[in-house]
């Protein structure tokens, strides 16, 4: 009698691909941003209030902030990215789903990347689309505010990946938004030059093709290895804590 064959039914885990388990992580991560507004909006608060609040402090003379208004944006723009990344990857440390992302059978490092598109979306893009609006408050000008915007559209996706390596090797230390701060922002430094450049390159009428080959090739550069490291850095402190 012939034995009954019975199909190979695998796991639903091992069937998902990578495209799929990274929409996955994606889609999740939006929507637990938007169930935790108050983490959702402390940046973009931030970056309002430091871009308001710097005429204020400084001098409101319309020269001044005309020449300094792209590197008043640029500098909120980064302490804001640097403010929401402690959040990264800490609610999912918290509450266990980080150890079941780094069980899953999908590359860690697609997940990460996931993650990390997740938070420039929920905090870099919307840096984007208030920056024109800023930029009328501190008197740029009308093509040096598009400059603006395009750099950063192409310059926070580099803070976002630079900074999940920072949050990834920081998880779980106590006081780590210091350690945090310590380790990224010597890292953040030539993005936030060739940014401001950029926009001053763009006031003075001069050509902004090699600058933004350059905030383009660090983007490259971050979008091919940051996830790898990160997830590295996942590992490690997941297996010390």
């Amino acid at each position: 009698m012939n034995a009954e064959v019975r199909p190979v039914i695998r796991p639903q885990s091992e069937l998902v691909s990578g495209a799929s388990a990274m929409k996955a992580v994606f889609a999740r991560d939006l929507r637990v941003a938007f169930r935790q507004r108050q983490d959702l909006l402390n940046p973009l608060l931030f970056f309002v209030m430091v871009v308001t609040l710097f005429p204020l402090g400084v001098s409101p003379e319309v020269a001044f902030l005309r020449e300094a208004g792209a590197g008043i944006l640029w500098v909120a723009a980064l302490l804001s990215v640097l403010l929401s990344l402690d959040h990264l990857f800490r609610h999912d440390f918290d509450d266990g789903t980080l150890e079941q992302l780094v069980l899953q059978p999908q590359p860690l490092f697609l997940l990460v990347l996931a993650k990390t598109l997740a938070h420039w979306v929920l905090t870099g893009l919307p840096l984007v689309l208030l920056a024109p609006v800023l930029g009328v408050m501190v008197h740029l000008e009308g093509s040096t505010i598009w400059v603006l915007c395009l750099t950063l559209l192409v310059g926070t996706p580099v803070l976002s990946l630079i900074g999940s390596i920072g949050a990834a090797l920081t998880l779980g230390l106590r006081s780590a938004g210091v350690l945090l701060s310590l380790l990224i922002i010597p890292l953040y430094i030539p993005v936030l030059i060739f940014g401001t450049g950029t926009v001053a390159a763009a006031a003075d009428g001069a050509a902004v093709g090699g600058y933004l080959a350059l905030l383009g090739a660090f983007l490259v550069l971050a979008l091919t290895l940051a996830p790898f490291a990160a997830s590295a850095a996942l590992r490690i402190s997941l297996s010390n804590a």
